[in-house]
């Protein structure tokens, strides 16, 4: 029976999942091979997956048959359930509740494909609309506070099946990741009365060292502190603190300078594993002048050990400053 069990030391709540444990692992250390495994992701065989939530469909097709671009269902393996949210648990100084919350998968194409960066830049531009539409509509449940999109590409990013898709999960609660992020800016904005996001956009755009693509509406830069080699982010240079909220000719720029992106760190790094998140404000909070919604890609060039797990710092064996003059020079 699946959980929420809030840690009593930080505000984070863990979700107990062990139905997760049944979902398909192909192999631990290297994707399957087209040849050898079938694939429940592509078109033709909807219904070997959760009948759709949303589609990108052309206009003579219809629900969970053929004819679509991209295609959002419900995951075979939800870490959390759209069950009624019940009043908190207390056990002593222990709080725990039932796992309500919302797990989507957003298949990428109908044609099988592992990398999301060989897909057009007018497909990424439907995909990073549906993840607008998704969160749009998810935010009309008052249980929901917040959503966060992800992406796994690669098994050792965590992908459980090679055909390009993304997740997003929705829960009741604002996780740590984001409060930390919503606090660190507001107390910057208390005392200085600007936005650091604003701030660092500017001073790395004046800088110039970090900067991987600059475009009129986003940038990608190797952030200063960065945890990861090759770790990037895509910024907007417009202050705006909720992702749904995202017109569609910021879409279309942000489809491009993403593509870009992925195919600089997939030359660059011959092809690596990688997790993007979509890191965006709560649903019940006002547009924010002191937070940027932001998009964080992180290669997994290296492996989180003792030390990173024991301290919560991390160890980076390549200055972003070099990161991001690589990237720059991949053609």
């Amino acid at each position: 029976m699946s959980e929420l069990r809030k840690d009593p030391i930080v505000d984070r709540w863990v979700v107990m999942a062990p139905e997760r444990a049944a979902r398909p692992i192909d192999i631990v250390e290297n994707l399957p091979s087209v040849d050898s495994a079938f694939d429940p992701f592509a078109e033709g065989n909807e219904s070997s997956t959760p009948a759709e939530i949303h589609a990108c469909r052309n206009a003579e097709s219809v629900p969970n048959g053929r004819g679509w671009r991209v295609r959002v269902v419900p995951n075979k393996f939800p870490a959390l359930q759209g069950t009624a949210v019940s009043e908190r648990r207390c056990d002593g100084i222990y709080e725990a509740m039932n796992p309500f919350g919302a797990h989507e998968v957003i298949i990428e194409c109908p044609h099988f494909e592992t990398n999301m960066s060989r897909l057009s830049v007018e497909h990424i531009g439907e995909i990073l609309k549906v993840y607008r539409d998704r969160l749009n509509d998810l935010k009309r449940d008052r249980r929901l506070v917040h959503a966060l999109i992800f992406k796994n590409q690669g098994a050792l990013a965590g992908a459980s099946l090679p055909h390009a898709h993304s997740q997003l999960i929705a829960t009741p609660f604002v996780p740590v990741a984001i409060q930390d992020e919503l606090y660190g800016s507001l107390r910057y904005f208390s005392d200085k009365s600007c936005g650091i996001f604003g701030e660092m956009i500017r001073q790395e755009l004046a800088t110039g060292s970090r900067i991987v693509v600059d475009a009129p509406r986003f940038v990608a830069f190797c952030p200063y502190a960065s945890r990861f080699p090759f770790e990037t982010w895509v910024l907007p240079k417009q202050l705006a603190s909720h992702y749904e909220n995202i017109g569609l000719e910021a879409i279309i720029e942000l489809g491009t300078i993403l593509k870009t992106v992925l195919l600089k760190l997939e030359r660059a790094l011959d092809d690596p594993p990688f997790n993007y998140m979509i890191h965006s404000a709560p649903f019940d909070q006002p547009e924010l002048p002191w937070y940027n919604w932001h998009l964080e890609i992180l290669p997994r060039t290296t492996r989180v050990a003792g030390f990173e797990w024991g301290s919560g710092s991390y160890i980076n064996t390549v200055f972003p400053e070099d990161a991001a003059r690589i990237l720059r020079d991949v053609r």
